[in-house]
């Protein structure tokens, strides 16, 4: 072939005289920019972030491109002739961002702007024009080449016409075909039909998968051969689902087949290269304010003067030389040799050349944990794999501290590096550029550090975050730290921190590490995050957590930032006497303990409790350890106390007191901030496997909702003078979400009609008339109807009601046989995991159920109530993350004050100034209830007073 794509340069290089188009999807390309970046406004306020995005997918693209012919192909509707086909064709699929919209016609002038020819058709997709285009250029002896990884323009691939994945960069052929659908691209469709395709509402056969529909098409040929031959085919299910559904089968294929014979809108002479016109180009950049773009471009006064331009120039190609391309395979270059930066104009190179990549590494070292306290000692940048670099800042002699305490040695110098406030000076513009994409490990971190004034005050943006692009695709699989990220999608181990500073009373501050054991760790950081982008962004798009990322979990970051940067407020007098009472009363339970156990003991100590339960009492139940100590774990108590043991009983409050004082009151008062009088929770944003936020340092959702003690520490959370604090609290979300992923018509109208769901329940599962259900009966109910939402079994139930199996048994059973759907919708969970080894919540994240294969029973039959559970926690954390992203905005829109502070489980707590309460509730409620749409209403309660008691 006279035109190449190569594995190096990744863009199509036609030789002289060749015909060679190449088609850009522009759809594509479109939500790709839409996604990729934060919100941008241009200085009007309309949203460009996307157009911004487009225009430097597109200039790139531009300065490698050697074909003969080219043109953007966009879709002209959402209304296409597979609509009449089929109605319900892409029916689910959501409208587009409304901060999107603006932005198609803005991308459409951007087109012509860069001199490039655009093509579209009301009633085709733009897949159809592309496969119409492609035949044409083929039939007329011209080679073609389709920018985009779209699998359903793989079955366009042929000798003479192949694609190019704009993101790997990476040519798509028939070897490529083959591996992701296991057939030719000829057979393409054939297996489409089979499968279907969810995201357009393509129907297939059910439990027709891609290895099963391969191997059908290649043993009959094509589908027609397929549904002539079921009665071969030996697996009953298989075979009945391919007879039953043959015509919806049928159906798929003419939905999934691309029209080639699609009205050629814009002549093929018409798309011929063209360079774009200066002028124009340069306006239309500068309308949209990006200047980057056009300094990049060398275009209009941003470039300079003449000599400028030629300066600029021999940087860059300096920085070209300098600073290979991504490799197709970012593990295959070697981590290192790094550089440390210690002069001014070494950094200068730096950051022109991060500017000139356009997407870099960026991480910073520390003396602290601490976020809120940390001093920066240096940062770390990385513009490719394997190129990356040091900043050292605040380092100081080596070995002149141990810990976070630094002792300065005035016969020891601190090593050569940059003044601190010259460097963060000159890294402040990159860092704030909104043309320059900032890739960080656990950005919410890093984000906290620079954004305070004594270390630069940097507002870094824009962002991605390989924890939470990790993480979106797989909670609950693996951990999402940097270092088992490496090891398991690079095959690398990163240099241990152990390693630069030491273990224990030895360990020294990173400050005082020298500089080449520094460098050789900290960069490695910035660019082992580069690679791990490299690696994981494109995989969001097919893994189908392109929009949780993007509209959820990367806009958290900012959310929670500013939580944690807010506090809240503690009363630490109150706290005090809080901590007073508790250890008067554990004093006096600690003296009815000892009465019931005959003698003084340490009631702290678990082994010496032990010896008087089992020992010197003889009560039966107890059970030995590998020590040989007796078990006297909460379970166990609770066990003795349930059989009228008052000891147990007695033990167990003193532990919820202890704990309760050690955990909150004396770990509150040492968390506090003197200067402030808050306390900065962190909120943990990849702990859970079910996408749930965590707290600690200190951890503030543990909180005991309905105990008089638990009450009694939120009294000691209050609100500034002028303000209160505002609980919004989801009502019953988790059982919101049962009616509607199981369909229950009864729990549906129960909550439709505002009726007490546990009432209704009772009514429903005891055959009891409304009237006629009572405090046990509701109570009974409300065990279950939370029970089941774990999985709880027949003994579990027994246990918490205190009632025998058997009976137990017969409540569950009456449950199921009253809303079948749910034992239905259970069944379904379990079986998603056993098969593909994730549950899916309602909006699409995919939650990784550990053990669901394992041959032992215990471990299996755990995973099966974590399946079943999963969703509905998954499910009601996205809701009350998607309003934490929502709220800030329409706060601040709506010219309110209130502020957020807190998210426990379902509940946001917010501090509000007191002449807006009434305004901000209304908000409050209708942005929580109006951020999902499920087959009930959403309901949110709330409250507030001075304290975080009175609120709840």
């Amino acid at each position: 072939m006279a035109t190449t794509i190569t594995e190096e340069a990744a863009v199509p290089v036609a030789a002289p005289g060749t015909r060679h188009l190449v088609l850009v999807d522009g759809s594509g390309y479109i939500f790709r920019a839409y996604h990729a970046l934060p919100p941008m406004t241009r200085p009007d306020g309309t949203p460009v972030n996307a157009v911004f995005g487009f225009t430097q997918m597109l200039s790139s693209f531009l300065a490698e491109h050697r074909g003969s012919h080219l043109a953007v192909v966009f879709d002209a509707s959402r209304s296409t002739f597979r609509n009449e086909i089929f109605p319900n064709y892409k029916a689910h699929r959501p409208e587009p961002p409304e901060e999107l919209v603006p932005q198609f016609a803005l991308i459409r002038e951007a087109t012509e702007a860069f001199g490039v020819a655009q093509v579209e058709a009301p009633g085709f997709e733009a897949d159809d024009l592309i496969a119409a285009y492609a035949r044409a250029f083929r039939e007329a002896g011209g080679e073609v080449t389709i920018v985009s990884s779209d699998k359903d323009l793989m079955q366009l691939v042929r000798p003479g016409v192949q694609m190019l994945d704009p993101i790997k960069r990476k040519p798509i052929r028939e070897a490529e075909v083959v591996e992701k659908f296991g057939v030719p691209p000829e057979k393409v469709i054939e297996v489409q039909a089979l499968i279907g395709d969810p995201v357009d509402n393509v129907p297939g056969v059910p439990k027709i998968g891609p290895k099963t529909a391969a191997e059908l098409i290649l043993a009959y040929g094509d589908l027609e051969s397929v549904l002539a031959n079921t009665a071969q085919i030996k697996q009953p299910m298989r075979r009945q689902n391919l007879e039953q559904y043959a015509e919806q089968a049928r159906l798929s294929k003419r939905l999934v087949t691309l029209d080639d014979q699609a009205p050629l809108t814009v002549p093929i002479e018409a798309l011929a290269v063209r360079p774009p016109e200066p002028a124009a180009l340069s306006k239309f950049l500068a309308d949209q304010g990006f200047r980057s773009v056009i300094a990049r471009m060398g275009l209009g006064e941003a470039a300079g003067d003449a000599a400028t331009r030629a300066r600029n120039s021999a940087i860059s190609a300096a920085q070209t030389a300098a600073a290979p391309t991504a490799p197709a395979d970012p593990s295959a270059t070697p981590f290192g040799p790094y550089e440390t930066v210690t002069r001014p104009e070494a950094l200068a190179a730096w950051i022109a050349e991060a500017r000139t990549a356009g997407v870099i590494g960026l991480d910073t070292e520390t003396d602290s944990l601490d976020a809120l306290k940390a001093n920066l000692v240096g940062v770390c940048l990385a513009t490719a794999p394997g190129r990356a670099c040091y900043i050292p800042l605040r380092h100081v002699s080596p070995g002149a501290g141990q810990g976070d305490m630094l002792v300065t040695e005035p016969e020891k110098a601190a090593p050569p590096q940059l003044a601190f406030a010259e460097a963060m000076a000159a890294l402040k513009p990159l860092l704030e550029d909104p043309g320059v994409l900032k890739v960080l490990q656990h950005a919410k971190y890093d984000l906290e550090v620079l954004g305070r004034t004594e270390n630069g005050g940097i507002a870094v943006a824009p962002i991605d975050d390989t924890m939470l692009i990790s993480y979106s695709m797989e909670a609950g699989k693996h951990g999402h730290g940097m270092d088992e990220l490496s090891r398991l999608h690079l095959d690398h181990t990163p240099v241990p921190y152990d390693q630069v500073t030491g273990t224990g009373r030895a360990r020294i501050s990173f400050a005082a590490v020298p500089l080449d054991k520094a460098t050789a760790y900290a960069a490695e950081d910035a660019d082992v995050t580069l690679r791990l982008w490299h690696v994981l962004r494109p995989r969001l798009r097919e893994d189908g957590a392109l929009a949780l990322y993007e509209q959820v979990e990367r806009r958290m970051v900012a959310v929670l930032r500013d939580m944690e940067v807010e506090g809240i407020k503690v009363d630490g007098a109150e706290l005090a006497r809080i901590g007073e009472d508790f250890v008067a009363r554990m004093a006096v339970l600690e003296g009815e303990i000892h009465g019931l156990a005959g003698r003084p003991f340490a009631v702290g100590s678990p082994k010496q409790l032990g010896e008087i339960l089992f020992d010197e009492m003889g009560l039966s139940g107890g059970r030995k350890g590998k020590s040989g100590a007796w078990g006297t774990d909460a379970a166990v108590l609770e066990e003795l106390a349930a059989q009228g043991i008052p000891l147990a009983r007695k033990v167990l409050d003193w532990r919820q007191l202890s704990k309760l004082k050690s955990t909150y009151v004396d770990g509150l008062t040492a968390q506090l901030d003197q200067r402030t009088g808050r306390v900065h929770t962190d909120f943990s944003m990849a702990n859970t496997s079910t996408g749930r936020l965590a707290s600690t340092e200190p951890n503030l959702q543990n909180i005991p909702v309905r105990t008089e003690e638990g009450q009694r520490i939120r009294r000691a959370f209050v609100a500034d003078p002028g303000h209160v604090l505002m609980s919004a609290d989801y009502s019953q979300i988790e059982l919101r979400l049962l009616a509607h992923m199981a369909d229950v018509p009864a729990l549906r109208e129960a909550f439709e009609t505002g009726q007490d769901i546990h009432s209704r329940t009772a009514a429903d599962i005891f055959r009891l008339a409304p009237e006629a259900v009572d405090r046990e009966a509701r109570r009974r109910a409300k065990t279950i109807n939370f029970g089941i939402i774990y999985g709880m079994s027949a003994f579990g139930l027994a246990g918490r009601l205190g009632i025998g199996a058997g009976e137990a048994k017969g409540i569950i059973d009456a449950y199921f046989g009253q809303y079948p759907g749910i034992r239905a919708a259970m069944e379904r969970l379990k079986e998603e995991a056993r098969l593909r080894g994730y549950v899916s919540t309602s909006f699409g994240r995919r939650l990784w159920i550990q053990d669901i294969g394992t041959k032992d029973p215990v471990r299996r039959a755990g995973a099966e109530r974590a399946a079943i559970n999963a969703p509905f926690q998954g499910g009601a954390a996205e809701i009350i993350k998607r309003a934490m992203v929502r709220l800030p905005r329409a706060l601040t829109e709506a010219g309110l004050k209130a502020r957020l502070l807190l998210q426990v489980h379902d509940e946001l707590v917010l501090e509000v100034p007191e002449e807006e309460v009434e305004a901000t509730a209304a908000l409050v409620r209708q942005v929580m209830e109006g951020v999902a749409t499920l087959r009930v209403p959403l309901a949110v309660e709330v409250g507030t007073g001075r304290s975080w008691a009175e609120a709840h």
